[in-house]
């Protein structure tokens, strides 16, 4: 009883730790200007740098869970992509190039290269074009539910007929605001954006973890054939999950994401490595008898 009481006397007198907002930290935030467009960027932690970079139409505050979990082990670097978050809104069409260009500029401005790169749908796009466009950067890629084509090839049919029911049921009045302008805008790229060939992956020379849900909106064979077209490359594909799984589980996805990061990479030889461990198996099984 005296344990319980001395316990809780602590626990008292204990400041409660404020929660930060990520995607809206006055305290982690700043701005840059690249190609003519203000982008605003957070950093969390200190040591190896770990680039984080958010989907479609979201900001940095979608990545929440991975920036509170990462920054313990790594200096976490978030952005809000162009036209997106609190970045500025850019005068040309949106690209998947042009904004992996403005994570490069992004890099540069921090003075900090190469680094790891975890991307979540179109930020695993934006990481997949970051280390074709910028290999010198990268150091590690994860990139999760990124397609290379916007058609049924990659995406579920549901997924196709739900973006463009989003962008045609807009009531009229509201297709002049700014902020109905700009989701338009970002939505939009999904029916066209990106148009990466399969051939431009076998010049990554990041080792790189392809991570999907089995339920994905990103079609599980597209995925796979990412995967077979990166040199140095491992797949995981989460059973029972969905697109949202960095958000749905995130401990179980941070944990996957981080054994990648923490682990040396070795290229698996399927053949002899699978006979070592059956050689293993069969004298550890010996040992037993």
């Amino acid at each position: 009883m005296l344990s319980l009481c001395f316990s809780g006397a602590i626990t008292a007198q204990r400041k409660p730790i404020p929660r930060i907002k990520y995607g809206s930290n006055p305290a982690a935030g700043n701005t840059f200007v690249h190609d003519g467009v203000r982008l605003y960027y957070e950093v969390y932690g200190r040591g190896e740098p770990l680039l984080v970079v958010h989907g479609n139409g979201g900001s940095i505050a979608d990545m929440s869970a991975q920036i509170a979990h990462f920054r313990t082990l790594y200096k976490v670097i978030a952005m809000d992509s162009r036209d997106q978050g609190r970045s500025a809104d850019s005068n040309s069409t949106i690209t998947y190039e042009k904004m992996a260009d403005d994570l490069a500029a992004l890099l540069d401005h921090l003075k900090v290269e190469p680094v790891n790169v975890l991307g979540w749908s179109d930020g695993g796009i934006e990481a997949l074009l970051l280390g074709i466009r910028h290999p010198q950067k990268v150091k590690k890629l994860a990139a999760m539910a990124a397609n290379l084509t916007p058609g049924e090839d990659a995406l579920e049919p549901e997924i196709i007929g739900l973006i463009k029911s989003l962008i045609s049921e807009v009531p009229a009045s509201q297709k002049e605001t700014p902020e109905t302008r700009r989701e338009i805008k970002v939505t939009s790229m999904m029916l066209s954006e990106p148009n990466i060939d399969f051939k431009q992956l076998e010049t990554i020379k990041a080792p790189t973890l392809v991570l999907a849900g089995d339920h994905d909106a990103i079609r599980v064979r597209h995925t796979v054939e990412i995967y077979l077209h990166i040199p140095d490359s491992q797949l995981v594909i989460f059973p029972g999950a969905t697109h949202m799984i960095p958000f749905d589980d995130p401990a179980l996805f941070n944990a996957t994401v981080e054994r990648f990061l923490r682990t040396p990479f070795r290229k698996v030889e399927m053949l002899n490595d699978t006979l070592k461990s059956l050689e293993k198996m069969r004298t550890a099984n010996q040992m037993d008898e």
